[in-house]
């Protein structure tokens, strides 16, 4: 009697180890659905459902894993039809004539064209619930001093906008870039490594956007996307204007910028003493919109300028639009003819069916051997 007791007794103990070892119960995770594939039921990639440990952090800025959110898939291409040459998928933005998004429109709402020629569209899918890899790179020049506090808030804002399984990394820039966060879904350590932000030196602005372009291609995600918050001119890069174009138009990443100061030169005043001219000072105090527009047309993202340095509430704005009009585009694939012969192709989206809509997707695409796809590193199935 004795003997079968203890029996028992053990096998209830194993039996509780067990259940607290597997976590006692049984999470619901997500999936990637790969439409169109071989196998029957279209196959899946699990999406990790808790932030995972990050190398290299300091142990007591680490935040206990979050509960998975369940039930959510995202829909990629199937394999076969991503690695054809000449595969490329593009993000496209509709709005009405008020500025608000059009959602809710379907493949066959939308005509694609390559050098103005029709191309079938081969994949299509709402970004509503999609999640997104994303760089946030921002300018702790001096200038940047009293705007600093606001950027904090803002930035805050925008990472508690974004979807729980977006993956995300933070750069500082101001005479170098600095990595303050490499990628994490753990949300609130990258606000805690904002209190990291301090104001000094020069701007490297084109530095640390060809270095946000670099570690994007770690993203998890297909969709891949950089905010850019700076309020002055590049005067300390190594790389140039054109060096950051080329990569941001190769790799189709959308380049979101927000510049706060007076996008115009020779802003300030200058004086005259008798036959001496102190110099304009201006341009110390002038934000790079050129080449925040550029980024931004080229891959068919925005650039929001503040031109009230301080305003805080038009930079939360700006961060909080950004953020919602991630979850607002459509993502379209497509096969570009003729793959091998490489060069330029230009992009064109339009919605018959929406006349007054503004439809916005980056200007071209880049095929052949220095074409990179989404799928870099992506660490899709």
């Amino acid at each position: 009697m004795a003997a079968a007791i203890a029996a028992l007794l053990m096998a209830f103990t194993f039996d509780g180890v067990a259940r607290a070892q597997q976590g006692g119960t049984t999470r619901p995770s997500s999936s990637l659905v790969i439409p169109g594939h071989q196998n029957s039921g279209g196959s899946t990639l699990e999406l990790p459902s808790m932030p995972a440990p990050q190398r290299g952090m300091t142990p007591n800025l680490e935040i206990p894993p979050q509960a998975p959110q369940g039930g959510e898939e995202l829909t990629i291409p199937s394999r076969e039809l991503r690695e054809q040459p000449g595969y490329e998928q593009v993000q496209v933005t509709v709005t009405d004539p008020s500025g608000s998004y059009v959602t809710g429109l379907q493949k066959q709402d939308f005509n694609l064209y390559l050098d103005n020629k029709p191309r079938p569209i081969q994949f299509f899918r709402q970004d509503t619930n999609a999640p997104v890899s994303v760089g946030i790179l921002v300018d702790t020049s001096g200038s940047m001093t009293p705007k600093i506090p606001q950027a904090r808030v803002a930035i805050a804002e925008f990472l508690r906008d974004l979807n729980d399984r977006d993956d995300v990394f933070l750069f500082a820039f101001s005479s170098h870039p600095f990595l303050l966060q490499s990628f994490t879904m753990n949300h609130e350590l990258v606000m805690r490594r904002l209190a990291l932000l301090h104001a000094y030196g020069q701007t490297a602005l084109f530095d640390v956007i060809e270095q946000g372009l670099g570690l994007l291609r770690q993203g998890r995600y297909d969709k891949k996307a950089l905010l850019v918050v700076t309020d002055g001119m590049d005067n300390a890069s190594a790389a140039t204007v054109a060096d950051v174009v080329a990569q941001a138009r190769r790799m189709g990443v959308l380049v979101y910028s927000i510049g706060i100061g007076d996008p115009n030169p020779g802003a300030g005043i200058s004086f005259a003493i008798g036959p001496f001219a102190l110099p304009n000072f201006g341009d110390a105090d002038r934000v790079d919109v050129e080449t925040l527009h550029t980024l931004s047309t080229e891959t068919g993202a925005k650039t929001y300028v503040i031109r009230q340095v301080g305003d805080g509430e038009q930079l939360k704005r700006a961060c909080e639009e950004i953020s919602l009009e991630l979850r607002e585009q459509y993502t379209v694939g497509f096969v570009a003819p003729d793959a091998a012969a490489g060069g330029y192709r230009s992009v064109r989206v339009d919605v018959p069916g929406k006349p007054t809509a503004s439809v916005r997707v980056r200007k071209g695409i880049e095929v052949g051997p220095h074409s990179e796809s989404a799928y870099n590193n992506a660490g899709m199935p």
